[in-house]
């Protein structure tokens, strides 16, 4: 058998909870970024109104905020009992 002390030596720094939400997280911001593609005009000097679309200017990038502050959460949430 092996003791706490062993045990914390051998063991991983994360679980399988903070991957998980790592993972979501990174899922989250991969979308965020989808959601920003698009809008441009047909040349380089044509204007296109769709660049400015709610879902670029305003969603997108607080889909990307959500996904970053679940990154940050992954790496400080601990479920250990110790």
């Amino acid at each position: 058998m092996l003791s706490n002390k062993e045990k914390s030596k051998y063991s991983f720094l994360f679980n399988t909870h903070n991957y998980m939400i790592l993972i979501i997280s990174v899922l989250l911001v991969c979308f965020g970024f989808f959601l920003m593609i698009g809008g441009g005009g047909e040349t380089a000097t044509d204007f296109n109104e769709e660049i400015f679309s709610a879902r670029r200017i305003q969603i997108a990038p607080i889909v990307i905020i959500v996904g970053y502050i679940g990154m940050i959460a992954s790496i400080f949430y601990n479920d250990r009992i110790n």
